[in-house]
């Protein structure tokens, strides 16, 4: 299993244990921002230069949440 298969591995379950605590996904809106919260920490932490990659990803990010409110699929 390669590294990015086991990422995927934690966060599917890391997904399910969040539903089992809090099972309407309304709630899930901090979780999601607390996870973001955590990465943009580890970007701007490590490397400061990374912030801009950081919010980079941020506005690529919306682009797919508009998708996904457009299309009803994530791409």
């Amino acid at each position: 299993m390669s590294r990015e298969d086991e990422l995927r591995e934690v966060l599917k379950t890391t997904a399910n244990e969040i539903a089992l605590v809090q099972s309407n996904p309304r709630t899930w809106l901090s979780w999601v921002v607390y996870l973001l919260a955590r990465l943009e920490e580890k970007a701007t932490n490590e490397n400061p230069v990374d912030k801009e990659s950081y919010l980079e990803m941020l506005s690529a990010l919306q682009d797919e949440l508009r998708n996904r409110m457009k299309t009803g699929g994530w791409h």
